[in-house]
């Protein structure tokens, strides 16, 4: 039975994908500040959950480890801008010294979720590769990027790395996001009849849902070596390339209600078509859900009860709190607690 380290563990990502490590059979050491709460995860026999940072991580973490699938990350754009110093700590920093760490101390595998909005802006008539040039535009973009550079001269026969640059993620999760673009349509939508979408519309952006991209790590767990070793691999697929105008209106013809489209804000200047040919050759790998499957599928599932829009379903609203709360605190805290007291009786 091997162990898995699995960082961010009780994130978006990492609570779909600790679930799924499990059920195929595997250990999991599952390392996470839990920012959004311990409970994501289940309670399991081969499960270990470590609270701990990913800037702090120790040798005794990796022991008997097999792989590592390092999701760390301050997770997007508008959290990447206001916590810059924290994005390139975190989403950089950590993750090159997680994976010299895991190599150092014998793990055979370093799987690093790095993300398609490397490639930033791209004339519209393009379709990126691995091998197209990148224009990451955000803090969160470059951060990854540096990330990707630091860990792939790392593979060699003995330590197996592979990049995945994940489109613009979607679906159902246990630590459920709606500051995602399908997510925060279907909330729209079953909320008011309203899909928010930021102007113009013409941008293009890949998506995949959260259960392929999941389904292509626990893949590289197992694939040969000399098919994935210091690989990049873009994960989605043709199908889920969109002009976000585009799939607005197939995500409202999909609703089973009459909904309408609602612009905001100024353009988007982020626009990228991506290529998946490279992982649908290599792997034998394709996604099965659409926009509007994921769409649906979150729909459904607000109308049901089983979730709701809650502060911590907006990644950026939920640190923003934390960080207020944090200070209020250490403004009030005295002998460590703020009613009750530690080691003293009043006389």
């Amino acid at each position: 039975m091997k162990t898995i380290l699995v960082t961010g563990a009780g994130g978006y990502i990492g609570s779909v994908l600790v679930s799924k490590l499990l059920d195929k059979g595997y250990r999991v050491k599952a390392v996470d500040r839990f920012f959004f709460g311990k409970d994501k995860l289940p309670h399991h026999p081969n499960l270990v959950t470590i609270q701990e940072d990913s800037r702090r991580l120790q040798d005794e973490v990796f022991a008997d480890v097999y792989a590592v699938i390092d999701l760390v990350a301050i997770s997007n754009d508008p959290s990447g801008e206001l916590f810059q110093e924290a994005t390139f700590q975190i989403n950089h920093i950590s993750r090159v010294r997680t994976a010299y760490k895991a190599k150092k101390l014998g793990v055979k595998r370093y799987i690093l979720p790095s993300s398609c909005s490397l490639y930033g802006f791209q004339p519209p008539e393009m379709k990126v590769d691995e091998t197209s040039p990148t224009n990451p535009l955000t803090t969160y973009a470059r951060a990854n990027e540096m990330a990707e550079h630091g860990v792939l001269p790392l593979a060699d026969s003995q330590y197996t790395v592979v990049v995945i640059r994940q489109a613009t993620v979607y679906g159902y999760s246990p630590r459920l996001r709606f500051d995602l673009a399908i997510n925060g349509m279907a909330l729209g939508a079953w909320k008011n009849g309203v899909i928010p979408l930021m102007r113009d519309g013409s941008q293009w952006r890949p998506f995949v849902h959260v259960q392929d991209t999941t389904d292509v790590m626990m893949l590289l767990l197992e694939a040969d070596p000399a098919a994935v070793n210091g690989q990049i691999f873009n994960v989605g697929s043709d199908r889920n390339n969109y002009q976000l105008g585009q799939l607005a209106e197939e995500i409202t013809d999909a609703m089973p209600k009459s909904v309408r489209i609602d612009w905001y804000g100024d353009p988007d200047h982020r626009s990228y078509r991506v290529s998946f040919e490279k992982i649908e050759k290599a792997l034998n790998w394709k996604a099965k859900w659409t926009a509007a499957k994921g769409a649906l599928e979150i729909y459904h599932a607000l109308e049901a009860g089983g979730i709701s829009n809650i502060e911590q379903t907006i990644t950026l609203s939920w640190y923003s709190e934390l960080v207020k709360w944090h200070r209020i605190i250490e403004d009030v805290k005295l002998y460590g607690g703020i009613l009750d007291l530690e080691g003293s009786n009043p006389r």
